[in-house]
């Protein structure tokens, strides 16, 4: 199995700044791909960005030129720095990664449990 946990949520007012952490533990083989989610109040889950491991970036449209993604592979560790931020990115921001186990197996897709990031106007 794989565990994820995040790190770094919070309260901040509009325009700071927030990163958020995500540790990926177990018997891991290898993580083709970590990534951010979130999912605002009545709102369904949304990707953010994610990062290969070869550093390809996917970011949406409205996180383009404030969030950025970096991965450390060695560490399994994906971070996310957010920047410039709005009222509009309050949610709950999950962790996740698609990644094989060394007992063999279909890569799957793993999830945190989230952390909740909230900016006041």
């Amino acid at each position: 199995q794989v565990q994820l946990v995040e790190s770094g949520g919070g309260l901040v007012q509009a325009g700071g700044s927030l990163r958020l952490s995500c540790a990926a533990s177990g018997s891991i083989f290898s993580i083709r791909a970590m990534g951010w989610f979130r999912q605002a109040p009545g709102k369904q889950r949304e990707l953010v960005v994610d990062i290969t491991s070869g550093g390809s970036t996917n970011y949406a449209d409205s996180v383009k030129g404030r969030f950025t993604i970096s991965r450390d592979n060695a560490k399994n560790t994906a971070f996310l720095q957010m920047n410039s931020l709005k009222p509009e990115d309050t949610g709950v921001y999950y962790c996740n990664a698609i990644a094989t186990l060394y007992s063999g197996g279909r890569e799957k897709v793993y999830w945190g449990q989230g952390t909740q990031v909230t900016v006041s106007s």
